[in-house]
C-alpha cells in the first residue's frame, strides 16, 4: 500500500518479462549442474564399486569379523586364530594321553607309522613311549592333516576331487596374475560350503591317519572338533583379502619334516633346545604346530613367488623330545 507523498517504483512490463526470463534460465541451469553431479556421484559409486571388486573388498556390511569374501584380516588376526586352533588341537591330544585306548608305545607307532610310511619298535625310545612323547606325535600327525588337506586345499565343496581342481586353477591363474587370481578365489569362497561334510572328514581320516584310527577308540569323536575349527580357519585365510593393497597374496602352511634341521626363520622351539644352546646341531622332534607363509609375486617382472613368514611352526626338538636319548627314525 502506497501512502501519500512516498515515490512508487514502478517497471515496465517488458523489463519484468526480461527479469523473469533470466530468472528461469539461471534457475534451468542451477538444474540442470545438480542433474550432472548427480550423475557424476553415480559414476563414482560404480568406479568404487569396480575397485571394491577387483580387490575383493566389495562387502559392504561393517562387520569387523573375518568371513569368506569379507573383510581384510592382517598378520595379527591370523596370529590370534592360529593360537585358538592350536589349543584346541593341544587339549586333545592330552585327553588321549590321559585315557589311552591303547599303550603309550602302540597309539606312538601307530601315529609314526602314518606320519613316515613306516613304524618299527626299533623307533621306539628305549624305555618305551613317554606320555610326553605320545601327546607330540599326536599333535604332529593331526598337524599334516590340517596343512596338507585343510589349509593347503581349497575347501570350497564337500567334495576331494573338486577342491583339488579348485586348487590347480587357483595356482594356474596366480602364476599369470595374482590380482585375477585373489578375485576369483575370494567370489569362489563367497560360495563355499560352511563346514566339512561327516563323509569328507571321514575320508580325509581315514586316507591320512589310517593306522591311527584303528586305536583311537571313542577319541576319535574328538577330531571332528579340530577339522572344523581348521576349515574355518582355512576359509578365513583364503576366502578375506589382505590389507595394505599392492596386488594379491593368499597364505600357505608348512610342517618341517621329523628329523629334519631346525631353521631359525621357520620354527619357533616351545621347548628349550640344549643342543642349539650349546652350539650342537639338533634335528625335529615333532612339529606340533604348522608355520604360515604368505605368497606374493615378486621378483623380476613379478615373475616368482615370494614366501614372508606370518607365524613360524611350532616344534619341538629332539633332544627335548627325548631328553637326550638319540631315537633316530628307522
Amino acid at each position: 500500500m502506497a501512502y501519500p507523498g512516498q515515490p512508487v517504483d514502478v517497471v515496465s512490463g517488458e523489463q519484468y518479462r526480461y527479469a523473469l526470463t533470466n530468472f528461469r534460465i539461471a534457475h534451468e541451469k542451477v538444474e540442470e549442474q545438480r542433474r550432472q553431479l548427480e550423475e557424476q556421484e553415480k559414476q563414482v559409486a560404480i568406479l568404487r564399486a569396480r575397485i571394491a571388486l577387483l580387490e575383493g573388498t566389495n562387502d559392504p556390511s561393517p562387520q569387523t569379523h573375518t568371513k569368506q569374501g569379507g573383510t581384510s584380516i592382517d598378520d595379527f588376526t591370523i596370529k590370534n586364530a592360529a593360537s585358538q586352533l592350536e589349543r584346541l588341537l593341544n587339549r586333545w591330544a592330552a585327553d588321549v594321553v590321559r585315557t589311552p585306548p591303547a599303550s603309550l608305545s602302540d597309539l606312538y607307532l601307530a601315529a609314526l607309522t602314518d606320519i613316515t610310511g613306516s613304524g618299527s619298535y626299533d623307533a621306539l625310545p628305549p624305555d618305551g613311549a613317554s606320555p610326553i612323547q605320545l601327546q607330540n606325535i599326536l599333535r604332529h600327525a593331526l598337524t599334516e592333516v590340517i596343512s596338507t588337506e585343510i589349509i593347503n586345499v581349497l575347501m570350497v565343496t564337500n567334495s576331494e576331487e573338486a577342491n583339488v581342481q579348485l586348487t590347480r586353477i587357483h595356482e594356474h591363474l596366480f602364476a599369470r596374475s595374482s590380482v585375477v587370481a585373489g578375485v576369483w578365489r575370494r567370489q569362489t569362497f563367497s560360495a563355499a560350503v560352511d563346514s566339512c561334510s561327516p563323509e569328507l572328514t571321514t575320508s580325509i581320516l581315514e586316507e591320512q591317519l589310517p593306522t591311527l584310527l584303528k586305536r583311537l577308540g571313542d577319541h576319535i569323536r574328538g577330531i571332528s572338533p579340530i577339522l572344523a575349527s581348521a576349515h574355518a580357519f582355512s576359509r578365513m585365510l583364503h576366502g578375506s583379502p589382505p590389507t595394505g593393497g599392492g596386488g594379491d597374496t593368499f597364505y600357505r602352511s608348512f610342517v618341517p619334516e621329523i628329523g629334519s634341521q631346525l631353521f631359525p626363520r621357520q620354527i619357533e622351539l616351545v621347548r628349550r633346545c640344549l643342543k642349539s644352546e650349546r652350539g650342537d646341531v639338533d634335528r625335529v622332534g615333532t612339529t606340533v604346530f604348522p608355520g604360515l607363509v604368505k605368497v606374493s609375486r615378486g621378483g623380476q617382472n613379478n615373475q616368482e613367488n615370494v614366501q614372508t613368514v606370518v607365524r613360524r611352526a611350532q616344534v619341538m626338538c629332539e633332544c627335548a623330545l627325548y631328553g637326550g636319548v638319540d631315537t633316530p627314525l628307522q
